[in-house]
């Protein structure tokens, strides 16, 4: 069994829930991602913000990016898997969902990341490209 922790890319970056939608902008720019996971005053997930969101849900509708809190972006309850969960628990909730990124999750507190492109460099292609055409439908 391959677990969620044998793939993911530990130790992630977050962007504080109090935190302006600028200041995740250019964290994003600085690490080369589009995506972030929204973290608490307490450390734990709050949700999921990408380059999409602050463009599309927020620029666009108006939000000054300045003033508006990554908080106000994270909708619903985050989507995560456990460490230890198999690896096909996490294509399953990817796929479900269709999310490329899943927080992975030991204890109550982030601790890495299971991306699309984790998965291609750790399962068969197969199983990539399944989850691929999943999460893309």
């Amino acid at each position: 069994m391959t677990t969620a922790r044998e793939i993911m890319t530990p130790s992630p970056r977050c962007i504080g829930e109090n935190d302006s939608l600028r200041i995740a902008a250019s964290v994003m720019a600085d690490l080369g991602v589009g995506a972030l996971p929204i973290c608490g005053e307490d450390s734990r997930l709050k949700g999921m913000l990408t380059d999409r969101d602050i463009v599309v849900d927020a620029i666009a509708m108006g939000m000054d990016p300045e003033t508006t809190p990554a908080a106000a972006l994270a909708k619903g309850t985050p989507v995560y898997v456990s460490a230890d969960d198999d690896v096909s628990v996490a294509m399953d909730l990817m796929s479900e969902n269709q999310v490329r990124r899943l927080p992975v999750i030991e204890d109550h507190l982030l601790v890495g990341i299971v991306s699309q492109a984790d998965v291609a460099l750790s399962l068969s292609a197969a199983a990539t490209g399944k989850t691929v055409e999943n999460i893309s439908r």
